[in-house]
């Protein structure tokens, strides 16, 4: 049990406090501006604490703090404690991928570029990250034969050192040769400040010189070298245009984005240096502390420039971090000078965020995605998903729904279907609600669930009386119930002749995207169709990602991090893209109907052509009917039809006199009207 210290005792002051459990192991790692009033929060009710604050301070014994002078010295104690003890329930960010550098071996007599992974180490100056090691690569290359440096080994460098013969790159001109003392060490020199000065995106001075290199070994009739400073001129040109520019002005600065659900956020940074993207890196965070936006934004930066990456002037987030002044002081010391913290509004600045941020976002589905691409993954889901909601078999076949609407407007709903653990897009169905006049989630849901379990059990009714009934005779519910539970369908081979089937095979689970009011609905259509014990359900919370079963007051709590845990989530996200998109559809076309809609034999040609003749709607409305008949091409009828349209009927066409004899049907049309449009 978590001791109390005294208030008294507690110091009114900066620091950085530690939580320790009984074996005095570190669980959680914070700081604050009053250490008296900070902590004073963690020992309150335990039923209003956030969960995993509240289930952090039940496994603690103690709390022990350390008194700093200031916020930013807090700051900076709290980062060294949470890299030394790495606690359980504090953020922590974990590479996605291991991203590749290029560095550059300052450290060595005869500094060199290669590729790099791994930790940094002193004495070597790092450029990217970059996010392909393909490109990486290729610059690389079109670096050498601009800036002929040695990329060997040092053992490799240090046999041809001894042969006194420089090996094949130096004859073909992608090294000068310092094993052999082909070149001075001031010359090589400045070929690595040049590649420095380049891949921090500086490339005009670079460019400029190598030109004027070429016009001089030119007008001194040296027209080898000339051409060899050419080739250099180009490869720089070539390599300088890979790296994107984002801004007119030479700024340097730092764009992150964060895509996140309650359990994880993916983590996205931009390096832009005069106005170029040099690199880029990205973490995957598990979201163990019971942070808002703008603390674990917070958290975000003291993580990404406490490891040691380059502090540029700006650094462009999503939403301003919390304590932002504390943030800035901090920064602004790692780097020596000031460092702003800002939130693009609007612009080229603006619009790189969100390209950030969807990168985020792609990284956090890739990384979701991940497990699912493995086939033991799946199957190590699907049997954790069995013990975790005690289902009586592993569920092979998942359906998902989740509703969508806008107050009220245009409701719809999703069922998305999984197999095995992966998608069967096949199988999707969309819901246009039918019966509910408002916003009622609860009413919506229950009418999706009954057609779609409605439209389950009269296909059992029909495989039933296929495949066991005598002509005319009824078969029984249990016949009926036996075959729903069995999910026979097509796969009989005559049954898939003699009975289409729309929703294939039973549900061995049945998910709801919701709480416990949601469930109750599910379980209210399944006792009313007398599926009960035959189609299992559960309902999926998002918050705290907690699952609700029948019969358990308590949810049901799938464990942070496992397959199960992932594989429910990828149901509801995908529910809720589906039904978010076609909600989006049907409101689109609700918007943009137009009053010509739904008229007899006036289709989307016709309908276009009428409008484009007539010179818009304004003047179709304002066209008598005399003129509508005029159109050569627009029927009788159907020309009729649109003015009573267009003006309610109050003026009937041609009324008060005589119709003319209306226009011969073509021969495949009886009716006396084509089917266009209808």
């Amino acid at each position: 049990m978590l001791y109390r210290p005294p208030t008294s005792a507690i110091p009114d002051a900066p620091g950085s406090y530690q939580f320790l459990d009984v074996d005095g192991r570190v669980l959680y790692v914070g700081k604050a501006k009053s250490l008296r009033h900070r902590l004073a929060n963690y020992f309150a009710d335990p039923s209003t604490l956030p969960p995993r604050t509240a289930q952090m301070v039940a496994q603690a014994d103690h709390v022990e703090w350390v008194v700093v002078a200031t916020e930013v010295e807090a700051l900076m104690l709290e980062h060294s404690l949470i890299q030394a003890h790495q606690p359980r329930y504090n953020v922590r960010l974990k590479d996605d991928k291991s991203y590749p550098w290029l560095a550059l071996t300052l450290h060595e007599e005869w500094p060199r570029p290669i590729v790099f992974r791994g930790k940094k180490r002193k004495g070597v100056r790092y450029f990217g990250p970059y996010g392909h090691v393909g490109a990486l690569r290729e610059t690389l290359d079109l670096l050498v034969r601009s800036f002929p440096l040695r990329t060997c080994s040092d053992a490799k460098f240090r046999r041809h050192e001894r042969l006194a013969r420089p090996c094949l790159l130096y004859d073909i001109d992608r090294c000068s040769g310092p094993c052999v003392g082909a070149v001075d060490h001031d010359r090589y020199g400045h070929m690595v400040d040049d590649v420095a000065r380049f891949l921090s995106g500086d490339t005009a001075p670079v460019v400029a010189r190598l030109e004027d290199e070429m016009r001089e070994a030119a007008a001194d009739l040296e027209f080898e070298r000339a051409a060899r400073l050419r080739d250099r001129l180009t490869a720089v040109r070539k390599a300088a245009e890979s790296q994107q520019m984002v801004s007119e002005r030479p700024e340097d600065l730092d764009v992150v984005g964060i895509a996140e659900d309650d359990l994880e956020a993916a983590v996205q940074v931009f390096h832009v240096r005069l106005g170029r993207v040099v690199g880029r890196g990205g973490f995957v965070a598990d979201k163990v502390e019971d942070l808002d936006r703008a603390q674990f934004v917070g958290r975000v930066l003291e993580e990404l420039y406490g490891s040691g990456a380059e502090v540029p002037r700006r650094v462009l987030v999503p939403v301003e971090p919390d304590p932002v002044h504390v943030l800035e002081d901090w920064l602004s010391g790692l780097r020596g000078g000031p460092v702003a913290i800002a939130v693009p509004r609007r612009g080229s600045k603006r619009a790189l965020q969100e390209t950030v941020t969807r990168n985020a976002a792609e990284d956090l589905a890739r990384h979701r995605l991940r497990r699912a691409a493995d086939h033991n993954a799946r199957s190590r889901a699907l049997t954790e998903l069995q013990a975790a909601l005690g289902l009586p078999e592993a569920p092979l076949r998942i359906e998902c729904y989740d509703m969508s609407h806008l107050q009220g407007s245009d409701y719809v709903g999703s069922m998305v279907v999984f197999e095995d653990g992966v998608p069967k897009k096949s199988d999707y169905r969309k819901f246009n609600v039918k019966t509910v006049p408002g916003n009622d989630d609860y009413a919506a849901m229950e009418e999706v669930l009954t057609r779609r379990l409605s439209a389950l059990v009269a296909e059992a009714r029909g495989a039933a009386q296929d495949l066991e009934a005598p002509a005319g005779e009824d078969v029984a519910v249990g016949a009926v119930v036996a075959v729903v539970a069995d999910g026979r369908d097509g796969a009989d081979g005559g049954l898939a002749r003699k009975r289409p089937r729309r929703f294939a095979y039973t549900p061995q689970l049945l998910l709801i995207d919701g709480g416990k009011g949601q469930l109750a609905v599910g379980e209210r259509v399944v006792r009313a169709l007398g599926l009960t014990g035959r189609v299992q359900l559960a309902a999926l919370a998002k918050q705290f990602e907690e699952v609700f079963r029948p019969g358990d007051p308590d949810p049901v709590r799938v464990p942070r991090g496992s397959d199960a845990l992932y594989l429910l989530q990828r149901l509801r996200d995908e529910a809720h893209r589906f039904a978010i998109t076609f909600h989006r559809q049907r409101r689109g076309n609700r918007m943009t109907a137009s009053a010509l809609d739904g008229i007899p034999g006036l289709g989307p040609t016709r309908r276009a052509r009428l409008v484009k003749e007539l010179g818009g709607m304004r003047a179709l409305r304002a066209a008598t009917p005399e003129q509508l008949r005029a159109l050569p091409w627009l029927p009788d009828r159907v020309a009729d039809a649109v003015d009573a349209r267009l003006h309610g009927g109050d003026r009937g066409a041609g009324r008060g006199r005589a119709q003319p004899a209306p226009r011969s049907a073509p021969a495949h049309h009886p009716a006396g009207l084509p089917d266009e449009g209808d």
